[in-house]
């Protein structure tokens, strides 16, 4: 099945939920936001929204930290 994952050509098995398709790249589901197809999820909709052939899915990754303290 072809989707586009963060704008790019992206090849999977599916169809298969956000969840499934989350544990197969690895990501930690805790840890990210997902849109599917324009539509931001909501977490707890993980498991039951499902990814078919040509949809697309922005997958953002929070990343915590920041600059560090300028010592002045």
């Amino acid at each position: 099945m072809k989707i586009l994952l963060n704008g790019e050509p992206f090849e999977t098995p599916g169809p298969l939920s956000v969840a499934a398709l989350l544990a197969r790249l690895g990501i930690d589901s805790r840890r990210v936001a997902v849109e599917h197809n324009l539509k931001v999820l909501k977490r707890a909709t993980f498991d039951e929204v499902e990814v078919r052939e040509g949809d697309q899915l922005e997958i953002v990754n929070f990343v915590g930290g920041g600059a560090a303290p300028s010592g002045d």
